[in-house]
């Protein structure tokens, strides 16, 4: 049994010996009780003090129980328009019993009026009501939830937006193009470029766990582990090896990063891959013939004093090398199989113009912009290409 001392009870009837059975039956049991002795006087008391239960006598001159009903629930209060409303008919017909509720009753009790099943009637409705508003209040409390969480991805997405770079770099002989597309607002790739103290330009991306803030923070380390490890080291398997070493001390074994990078000198085109637990980096000849290299490290944090080693390439002319992270390899236009690496090195254009062109292919072939299916993973890739003459 609820607690009846703040419910309260308002009786609509005509008949004032009804009303006063009925206030008397409604007091006893513990509730505080109301009366009115028409419609139009329950419209106006329910204006200035809506009960918790309305007891609605169906059949009274004036505006009877079903229009004062239909009144009510049209009313743009919500507190009015939602009172629980039990209806009081003379009548055990079916057709009394639809027509009340078709008025918008809740439920109905037959006169003369049974005290036991009133009170269970009106405690039903009272837990009813309570229940609609504990409900009410989780909404409320949920929505609030769903602001704050808007808020903090928009500005964890501001803080990503301003570590991958907006710009394309340019670069005299070479040409890169980059694509990035987060699952939500941020995700747990991100990629960039540096100057190490050699001289050579280095490309790394990198593949935090788990989406969201959460992610972004991950990438946010990633970006200034890079940074910092590249103004002490001038290898980029040493370069990784700190960026290992930084993120373990950080965070344990608890999270992972997937990472690749290659240095290359931008006035011979040779350069060294490293690659840590990533896709394998996708090389692309101007004679159409490809080559995959492997990451033979496991990703970043996962053990302990990992060793890291480069891989040499050297890009001539036209020649072409591709970054990305395991988001490329989503489902194809036909879903019926995700693509896998080998089939990613097929799709590779050695007749594509330039870095940008290159890209597109790629990403229109696994990740059409139209696709029905939304994308499981994040998605980053970076194309650094040699221009044809140089």
């Amino acid at each position: 049994m609820h607690d009846n001392s703040h419910a309260e009870i308002l009786v609509v009837d005509d008949d004032a010996m009804s009303r006063r059975v009925l206030a008397q039956l409604l007091s006893a049991a513990g509730y505080n009780c109301r009366v009115c002795k028409d419609g139009s006087e329950a419209l106006d008391a329910i204006q200035d003090r809506p009960p918790s239960v309305l007891l609605l006598d169906f059949d009274m001159p004036g505006p009877n129980g079903a229009e004062v009903l239909r009144r009510l629930r049209s009313d743009k209060d919500p507190t009015v328009a939602q009172i629980p409303a039990i209806m009081l008919t003379a009548h055990g017909s079916q057709q009394s019993e639809v027509s009340c509720l078709q008025a918008g009753a809740d439920d109905f009790v037959t006169k003369p009026v049974n005290s036991a099943v009133l009170r269970a009637r009106i405690e039903t409705q009272l837990r009813l009501r309570s229940m609609r508003r504990q409900l009410e209040r989780q909404n409320d409390e949920l929505e609030k939830w769903r602001r704050d969480l808007e808020r903090d991805l928009a500005a964890a997405r501001l803080t990503q937006q301003s570590l991958i770079p907006q710009k394309p770099l340019l670069l005299p002989g070479w040409q890169i193009a980059t694509c990035y597309r987060p699952v939500i607002q941020v995700g747990g790739d991100i990629y960039g470029w540096l100057r190490m103290k050699d001289g050579r330009l280095l490309f790394w991306i990198a593949d935090g766990t788990g989406h969201g803030a959460a992610a972004a923070l991950l990438t946010t380390l990633a970006k200034l582990l890079f940074h910092h490890g590249s103004m002490d080291h001038d290898s980029p398997a040493s370069l990784m090896e700190a960026v290992d070493t930084d993120f373990r001390s950080i965070f344990g074994a608890r999270s992972f990063m997937t990472a690749m990078c290659v240095a290359l000198d931008l006035a011979t085109g040779q350069g060294q891959v490293v690659g840590a637990g990533h896709p394998p980096l996708l090389l692309v000849r101007r004679d159409g013939t490809t080559k995959s290299i492997t990451s033979v490290a496991p990703p970043l944090g996962m053990i302990k004093r990992t060793a890291f080693t480069e891989t040499p390439i050297a890009l001539e002319p036209g020649d072409a090398f591709l970054l990305y992270t395991d988001g490329l390899f989503r489902w194809t236009k036909d879903e019926r199989h995700r693509v896998t690496p080998e089939q990613l090195e097929k799709i590779l254009d050695h007749s594509a113009p330039s870095a940008e062109a290159l890209l597109k292919r790629i990403v229109t072939e696994t990740a059409p912009a139209n696709s029905a299916n939304t994308a499981p993973d994040d998605m980053a890739a970076v194309a650094v290409r040699r221009k044809d003459g140089q």
